[in-house]
């Protein structure tokens, strides 16, 4: 198997016609993307080349089955232009598991680390320092092998591009909790990062932001008692001093960003407890004044405050708080991130 990347460079730049003080998430990319196939049953030489469209038979599997999995990771510039990973281990992980549970071929690990090194070394430009800035990496794979016969895919691509991103929300967001959609079941894939996770919550957040809420906190699909996760982020609440996640399972998923909190309430010694936590109960704190804060957690998002909740036509405002967990969790990732903290817990992955 080979060891190098064959690389093609492109002659010029999109950067300089870039705003990069007006991002949109998600709709900017840079000048090169990674991709390697799959074929005959092995992973093939990987390639970076200029960031451009691709064509894929109509028959491609993923169209038909849905085999496609991805991550969300970041790369940040301190002020001497050194970049850093956080966690990407973690995320290497997460998308072989993704990969395994839809019958997919997991990737190299060498190729995954050889990948992003040069990609980021290729792009570095496109990484603005400063706390806020961050280049936001997406590793995806889809089944590309022409057949509509309903079995996995024997032909895969595994890809890698690159967006300049700022913060993904802006100020504070308005949830709905889930009363009739479910996001994931037992035995499900709701664990996994599967493109298809993804495509089941776009109609009833679409409801949801119809009555004004950015969100949807799901319930579990058997109760809708039991609050899990928000559409694109692991979720927090806080009553009176302690900090409450659900924990993960077939149907929550284990989010890079979700542990490091944890792991970080430990460091700035706030009491952080992994359980169950029923919609009653965040209601009654809510109208016993305990309920704190609410907090969406992920990579893009980093931390989203949460300022109010709607359930069954009722409707609960957060109270606003100095000094809240959720801005000096904020503050102590960022820091970490951007290399202006120490780093304890060795998260930091610097690309040379």
């Amino acid at each position: 198997m080979a060891t190098t990347i064959n690389i093609t460079k492109r002659t010029d730049t999109k950067i300089n016609n870039v705003d990069f003080n007006n991002l949109i998430f998600g709709t900017v990319f840079t000048d090169h993307m990674f991709y390697c196939d799959y074929k005959d049953g092995q992973w093939q030489q990987p390639q970076i080349t200029p960031y451009q469209a691709m064509s894929f038979d109509p028959a491609a599997r993923v169209f038909h089955y849905g085999q496609a999995v991805f991550e969300g990771m970041k790369a940040y510039k301190d002020e001497e232009g050194k970049i850093f990973l956080f966690r990407p281990d973690q995320n290497f992980k997460r998308i072989n598991k993704s990969s395994a549970r839809l019958a997919m071929p997991e990737f190299p690990e060498d190729f995954f680390f050889e990948g992003l090194t040069e990609l980021l070394k290729l792009d570095s430009a496109w990484i603005k320092p400063g706390v806020g800035n961050s280049l936001y990496l997406r590793p995806f794979v889809i089944a590309t092998e022409p057949a509509i016969s309903a079995s996995p895919a024997k032909e895969y691509r595994f890809m890698i591009i690159l967006s300049p991103a700022k913060a993904y929300y802006a100020g504070k967001v308005r949830v709905l909790f889930a009363e009739k959609f479910s996001r994931a079941a037992n035995g499900g894939v709701g664990f996994a990062k599967a493109a298809g996770n993804y495509a089941a919550q776009f109609y009833p957040t679409s409801l949801a932001q119809k009555k004004g809420y950015q969100q949807v906190i799901w319930t579990d699909a058997n109760s809708h008692e039991n609050l899990e996760e928000a559409g694109t982020m692991n979720v927090f609440f806080r009553i009176n001093d302690t900090l409450i996640t659900a924990p993960t399972s077939d149907r929550i998923l284990d989010g890079v960003t979700r542990k490091s909190l944890i792991q970080l309430c430990d460091d700035l010694n706030i009491n952080c407890e992994v359980r169950n936590i029923t919609v009653s109960e965040i209601k009654t704190a809510a109208k016993n004044g305990s309920l704190k804060e609410i907090f969406g957690a992920g990579t893009a998002a980093v931390i989203s405050p949460v300022e109010a909740f709607e359930h069954a036509e009722e409707l609960f405002e957060l109270p606003e708080i100095e000094n809240s967990y959720g801005s000096l969790l904020k503050d102590s990732m960022l820091k970490i991130q951007h290399n202006l903290a120490e780093d304890k817990h060795g998260w930091r992955y610097e690309v040379r």
